[in-house]
């Protein structure tokens, strides 16, 4: 099964150090999802472990299971990706979270692109349309995240 990639993309109002400094992961954002995220996704609890270092390991709680996201790749203010070494969350239709990263760029004016991506298998047919479905969650849930980093800054 072939994985699924998406992207998507905000501009930031910070030099790409700044929003380095505050990238995070979903379980760390401590306002509640939208109705529609929390209807889909598993509601996050909380994060332990390092994630600062290429091989860190954090174990990401949700109210029905967990992940754990394994840093692989750290390219200060420029690049951040992991993989889901495991993942024991169930989430609707047996997708299975293959990891995800961060690119930033920066931008004339102090400005900086970030680029949040998700990777994931999904057994839900048809494809065609689960595979929109899927597409317009996946952005939801990343515009979630980079809204809350952009409000941090």
């Amino acid at each position: 099964m072939q994985a699924t990639h998406v992207a998507t993309k905000m501009t930031f109002t910070a030099s790409p150090d700044e929003v380095w400094n505050r990238l995070m992961f979903y379980e760390q954002i401590e306002e509640r999802p939208p109705l529609h995220l929390r209807l889909l996704l598993p509601e996050p609890i909380n994060t332990v472990g390092s994630k600062s270092a290429v091989g860190d390991e954090a174990r990401c709680n949700y109210q029905n299971g967990y992940l754990v996201k394994r840093v692989t790749e750290i390219e200060p203010g420029q690049r951040y990706a992991f993989e889901v070494a495991e993942q024991a969350l169930p989430i609707r239709g047996g997708m299975t979270l293959s990891g995800g990263e961060y690119r930033l760029q920066p931008l004339e004016g102090g400005r900086t692109e970030v680029t949040l991506s998700t990777r994931y298998r999904s057994l839900l047919r048809p494809r065609w349309l689960w595979g929109l479905i899927e597409v317009m969650v996946c952005h939801a849930f990343h515009r979630h995240i980079l809204r809350a980093m952009r409000r941090g800054l």
